[in-house]
């Protein structure tokens, strides 16, 4: 009898054959010499082989190499129009276009097979682009089988509202519930519903409440709501509290032992004013010759968090922390993330570092790393260290941090030079009452005290991944792959539009160029996004393959262990240089680990992304509910025929003005030179113009604002919540 792995190898050697026709599970085990008693082991075979992508079924359960048949396997990611992308698994192979009457009943994030309808050359001819096109046959594997929605009632029935517009079907359900729940929904509740089986798409789906969250507008429900649409863990196991509480809180003697001792050396953490654990620090030296001696000290989480214990088990399933408005979902317990592993001020601690010699040009001359022990002599926050920063030297403190933005500044210019591009974003910081709800929106600049950490941060980076890389040592590496040339001939389209010249974008000195050209232009963030969403996503790999972004051939994570497991594992790899004696990580366990992480790390960004979106709503809403909306500048980033396409630049939230509520005059649409312009006025309005405008409108569950001018507040009454009534068909944005 085979072995599974030889009869996986038998069943593709069958499928490829050059006479083979589509067989069945029966005739396949005829053709394979398979006994009735053995089928079972050929079942699980041919699940495992349709599961992992490398065979297909097509009608009447025959089963096919998927290149043979035109299927492409994948994950679906879907856009908040209905139509997705088919990501392919095979590396360097073109995503699918599905449209929306394609994806079936798929939903974003499902592993389905689809079929190529249009390929590469008839896409090309068509539009230009190279982007085939596909269909949805088979869903592999659901991404979650619940969603989060709002409970709605009709006079007949009970249906739940998604919370993800990417769901565009109303999910029907029975109320009173069947099963037991400490309490049941009422109309309005948040709740989670677990779908049933769904076969077509022109019917609505059905499912069954499985938990009642509360009141969709009780304080922190919508936080909840969030937690559990993107299934993120909430409490810790017992299992992994108790390997916690077993962890010393101090170091002791013990664990000293072979570490080189850096308690004397003035190093300093630079963090945000409300961060709660401290990861990284550094220490900066001017040396005779000019240049600079860095040290980049990460807590050594390694040292406490063991391959395969129920820390290091927990760790990898959550993959990273996830920060939303409200709240921390620590990647570790409390007891390391805050405690033990955190480089707080005047306690020693336990950390891996990283030593760089750089000339004064910005180049690295040597590096070397050790395991070392600290004593942070003091925690700055960004708006302390920028005020120093900002003001002459006058004592020690403030000339180390002198120095070290000399440094940071030269490793810059450095890095722009060999081609980085500039894809810096602000943040924006939403303040919450003590009951969650969002009192203000702070806008948080990348200055100089950022961008000091960030560059060492970088250094830090790129040293350990030559590293790793020299010694020919398993590990994950962050890569961004260059970029599709036909998505950047689509974004040169969107910049011609704008007005702006530019070159072959596939040369990195013309994106920089165009970034350059942007730079403080009311227009500069929508380009930047649009550049951002024809660039590849970055993420781990167990090869080094490069970032194109930061223009570095070798780049890793290691400077933020506590709160990325991708770090733990560079961490675990470095320490493993010298001990060539001991078995090093398997391979296939390291491309595993990256995919996993990559996936996690999308979850949380999109997570965080919402959840901020959502706060901003609810800020504009409150001023709604109030009837004292407040006035804001505005950009305007885009003029389409129904309206402007605004930026709010302090808040970053974009929306429109409709050419409806524009009362002072009738405007027509220019389209050659994309304005509005009136009629009776001949008022002009077009892109980069700066106006003021106030909140007319806010629609929760499209995740939309609508403003007015404020010139106009006389004429425009702004409107209340939308109905529940008018929710049920909606769509998102990015």
């Amino acid at each position: 009898m085979k072995t599974p792995d030889e009869l996986g190898k038998a069943i593709l050697r069958l499928l490829a054959a050059p006479k083979y026709r589509p067989l069945d599970k029966s005739e396949l085990a005829k053709a394979l010499g398979r006994k009735s008693g053995e089928r079972m082991g050929l079942n699980e075979a041919l699940r495992e082989l349709e599961q992992s992508g490398e065979i297909a079924r097509i009608r009447k359960n025959r089963y096919v190499l998927p290149a043979a048949a035109d299927l492409v396997t994948g994950t679906l990611q879907v856009h908040q129009a209905g139509y997705g992308f088919l990501t392919h698994e095979k590396p360097g192979e073109p995503d699918l276009f599905i449209s929306a009457e394609n994806t079936g009943t798929a939903l974003h994030g499902d592993r389905v097979v689809a079929r190529i309808t249009r390929d590469e050359r008839y896409a090309r001819a068509r539009s230009g682009s190279a982007r085939p096109e596909g269909r949805v046959i088979r869903i592999l594997q659901r991404a979650h089988d619940t969603l989060v929605g709002t409970l709605e009632q009709s006079r007949n029935f009970s249906y739940v509202v998604p919370d993800d517009p990417r769901v565009v079907h109303n999910i029907y359900v029975q109320v009173p519930v069947p099963v037991p729940l400490p309490k049941q929904p009422v109309r309005g509740d948040k709740v989670v519903v677990r779908l049933e089986s769904w076969e077509s798409r022109h019917v609505n789906p059905e499912g069954q409440i499985v938990e009642v969250l509360g009141p969709s507008t009780a304080p922190g429900i919508d936080m909840l709501s969030i937690v559990r649409k993107y299934h993120l863990p909430t409490e810790f196991p017992e299992r992994v509290l108790r390997e916690a509480e077993t962890i010393p809180e101090t170091v002791g003697p013990e664990m000293q032992e072979g570490r080189e001792d850096l308690r004397s050396q003035f190093i300093v953490t630079i963090d945000p004013d409300d961060a709660r654990d401290f990861d990284d620090a550094i220490y900066v030296e001017r040396l005779p010759d000019g240049g600079w001696k860095l040290g980049v000290h990460i807590a050594d989480v390694a040292a406490y968090v063991r391959p395969g214990g129920a820390l290091d088990r927990e760790a990898y399933l959550r993959g990273n922390s996830v920060y939303l408005p409200d709240r921390v979902i620590p990647m570790l317990p409390e007891r390391l993330s805050n405690g033990v592993c955190s480089l707080k001020p005047n306690v020693d601690r336990l950390t891996h570092s990283v030593f760089l010699h750089i000339s004064k040009e910005g180049g690295v001359r040597s590096a070397r790393f050790a395991r070392t022990i600290i004593r942070s002599a003091q925690r700055l926050t960004y708006r302390q260290a920028f005020e120093i920063l900002k003001a002459p030297a006058a004592d020690d403190l403030s000339e180390r941090l002198h120095v070290a933005w000399e440094l940071a500044s030269t490793l810059r210019q450095k890095r722009f030079r060999e081609g980085s591009l500039d894809l810096d974003f602000p943040e924006v910081k939403v303040r919450l009452d003590p009951e969650g709800k969002p009192v203000s929106l702070e806008r948080i600049e990348n200055d100089e005290s950022h961008q000091l950490v960030e560059e060492f941060m970088l250094a830090a980076n790129e040293a350990v991944a030559r590293e790793l890389k020299n010694r020919l040592i398993p590990t994950v590496y962050r890569v961004h792959e260059n970029p599709d040339p036909d998505r950047l001939t689509e974004y040169r389209d969107l910049v011609f539009s704008y007005g702006y010249q530019a070159g072959d974008l596939t040369h990195r000195a013309e994106l920089q160029r165009l970034l350059a050209a942007t730079r403080g232009k009311p227009e500069e963030q929508a380009l930047k996004i649009g550049l951002l969403k024809s660039l590849k996503r970055a993420r781990y790999a167990p090869q080094p393959l490069g970032h194109f972004g930061l223009a570095k051939n070798n780049y890793t994570h290691f400077t933020s262990p506590i709160r990325r497991y991708a770090d733990l594992v560079v961490h675990r790899a470095l320490a493993e240089r010298d001990q060539t004696r001991r078995p090093r990580s398997d391979m296939s366990h390291i491309v595993a680990v990256a995919e996993h992480i990559s996936t996690t790390e999308r979850v949380a960004a999109e997570a965080e992304i919402d959840a901020v979106k959502m706060k901003k709503l609810e800020f504009f809403q409150r001023q709604l509910d109030a009837r004292d909306p407040q006035i804001f500048r505005a950009s305007v980033i885009d003029v389409r025929n129904y309206g402007l396409l605004l930026e709010l630049p302090d808040v970053l939230l974009t929306g429109m003005v409709h050419i409806s509520s524009l009362t002072d005059d009738f405007y027509t649409f220019n389209v050659a030179q994309r304005r509005l312009i009136g009629r009776q006025s001949r008022r002009r309005i077009s892109v980069g113009d700066e106006l003021r405008v106030f909140v007319a409108r806010v629609d929760i569950f499209k995740r939309q604002v609508d403003f007015a001018l404020a010139e106009e507040r006389g004429a425009t009454k702004p409107e209340r919540k939308a109905s529940p009534k008018s929710r049920s068909k909606r769509r998102k944005r990015l």
